[in-house]
């Protein structure tokens, strides 16, 4: 494919800018040329003959390393969106002729997998692009275009940004075994002010939470260690190095540290389902978005029910 740039008198062709993107995000010719399966070689003469044709250098040469300059950085963002809209066409056409077939891009949280498996059940024609991280990362692939849907727990406010509540999860004080505290039942989470926090790293929206629930309190919490899965701090906790706030269904089923109701302030968080509104969405995302919606509209039905009685 071949294209005729807006405001250049120039052709470019499709795979240099394919190229041209993965060396800006690996910011390394060779491990850009790893990731493409081609040439290292190939890869250079790419590059080089794309900022012939442009007029303009697009990297800054350090060694083996290059990184974008400020043209490079102006192109990077015209190319990302050309890419994304070309993508997106590829997807809609493949829509018309199988609408139930193609991939799924899901961020996501542990608590996805039994619906994915649901759906595949259904739908085995589908396959799946599983993403994990902290809610930044997750918002940013999202973004970007890496990924169709977001399972979060945080309603970021974000231009164009659609999001549908799935249900609540309670947030526990979780103690060492032995800890004074570990003969109750619930505590209010004041009592833990003075208390060594195990929480998680920054751009983690349960590090967030759990900053705003201490905030409710009337205290800042004193972190001493740094997660990424509620399993590492649950067993920073059991080892007796401090306390934390977590949910139960993201720990490991051997439970060694103790879990305490939070009587005040009131400790949970939302769950739901996000994606950019405004953008092209395959009906295979369509598909397993509505499935996902409906499925715990059906579940947390009861459960409310119940808690009302």
């Amino acid at each position: 494919m071949v294209l005729m740039l807006k405001g250049y008198d120039c052709e470019v062709e499709w795979h240099q800018l394919q190229y041209f993107r993965e060396v800006a995000q690996q910011q390394h010719v060779t491990q850009a040329a790893g990731r493409l399966s081609v040439s290292q070689p190939a890869v250079s003469r790419s590059i080089s003959r794309l900022e012939r044709e442009l007029g303009v250098p697009l990297f800054d040469r350090e060694g083996r390393t290059v990184r974008l300059n400020r043209y490079g950085k102006v192109f990077l963002a015209r190319v990302e969106r050309a890419l994304t809209e070309v993508a997106e066409g590829r997807r809609e056409l493949a829509d018309m002729v199988g609408p139930v077939r193609g991939t799924v891009a899901v961020g996501f949280i542990h608590i996805l997998g039994t619906q994915v498996l649901r759906f595949r059940l259904e739908h085995p024609a589908v396959d799946f692009q599983l993403f994990q991280g902290s809610t930044a990362a997750l918002l940013e692939q999202l973004t970007a275009g890496e990924t169709d849907l977001c399972l979060m727990a945080t309603h970021p406010e974000q231009p164009g940004l659609e999001w549908v509540r799935l249900f609540e999860e309670e947030i526990f004080a979780v103690v060492p075994p032995g800890h004074p505290l570990a003969g109750r039942e619930s505590v209010r989470l004041d009592e833990l002010a003075n208390e060594p926090f195990i929480t998680f790293k920054p751009g983690w929206g349960l590090r967030q939470l759990n900053e705003e629930l201490c905030r409710q309190a009337g205290f800042v919490p004193r972190t001493t260690f740094e997660g990424e899965e509620v399993g590492t701090v649950h067993g920073f906790v059991a080892a007796g190095l401090g306390v934390a706030l977590i949910p139960r269904s993201s720990a490991p089923r051997e439970a060694r540290a103790v879990w305490l109701h939070v009587s005040e302030p009131r400790c949970e968080r939302t769950i739901g389902i996000a994606w950019i509104g405004d953008r092209y969405f395959s009906a295979v995302a369509t598909l397993f978005r509505d499935f996902i919606i409906e499925y715990f509209r059906k579940t947390e039905a009861p459960r409310l029910r119940r808690s009302r009685l």
